[in-house]
């Protein structure tokens, strides 16, 4: 597949930074089936299972699938997150492009999120502190977190798996997780985005801008 390279934006590029060398892929909400493809292709995953809620996205999937002569090495399945997907089937899970909350549910809902032998790459598109607090509560662990810019938008990858280790998040940690915006230019722009956000709602709620402020002390403040 001579084009495959250029289908995966840096988001996706991100995520598929995270896989594991050998190891087998479930990509839910798979769409065009870009990074199975990829991945497939460069010889990172030996196999993988390309899932969506959706036919229509699965079969274009399946186009991109077949195109690429990947047939044999990956299988698309219609599946409700992760409901589908049996635990030897993959060992690097990635759930990227939907929001925080649904990502929370698909890992709610998984028989095998707590096998912690299992890693998970979580892009989530909005409500990433959701996300975050909810990882934390059920006994995830980030390991790696890192961002990217692609198509003029910043977004954020976590790389978690299951500690056992339940605890109520820091809201601070909820919004930074383990950035490091004062020594990364991409993870400070991502967090100023978060910061706006919180502007708008400070509008409403005076909670929200003492939020921001906390945050601003925190990541521009290198003297203190």
């Amino acid at each position: 597949m001579s084009n495959s390279s250029s289908q995966l934006d840096n988001r996706l590029k991100l995520c598929a930074d995270f896989v594991r060398n050998g190891a087998k892929l479930a990509d839910i909400g798979t769409d065009h089936a870009y990074l199975p493809v990829w991945l497939c292709r460069i010889g990172r995953c030996p196999s993988a299972v390309a899932a969506d809620i959706n036919p229509e996205p699965l079969k274009r999937g399946q186009t991109t699938i077949i195109e690429s002569g990947m047939s044999g090495r990956i299988e698309t399945r219609l599946s409700d997150g992760l409901k589908e997907i049996k635990p030897d089937e993959a060992d690097d899970i990635v759930i990227a492009g939907m929001g925080g909350e649904l990502i929370a549910k698909i890992l709610s809902e998984c028989s095998f999120a707590n096998d912690s032998s299992k890693h998970f790459i979580l892009q989530p598109m909005t409500k990433s502190e959701v996300l975050i607090s909810w990882l934390c509560e059920n006994g995830f662990k980030i390991l790696r977190q890192d961002c990217c810019v692609a198509s003029g938008k910043c977004y954020t990858v976590l790389l978690v798996k299951y500690s056992g280790e339940k605890h109520s998040a820091d809201e601070l940690y909820c919004y930074l997780g383990e950035l490091s915006p004062k020594n990364n230019e991409t993870h400070l722009r991502f967090v100023e985005g978060h910061l706006n956000r919180l502007s708008k709602q400070a509008v409403g709620d005076v909670r929200f801008a003492v939020l921001a402020d906390r945050i601003r002390e925190k990541i521009y403040d290198n003297d203190k």
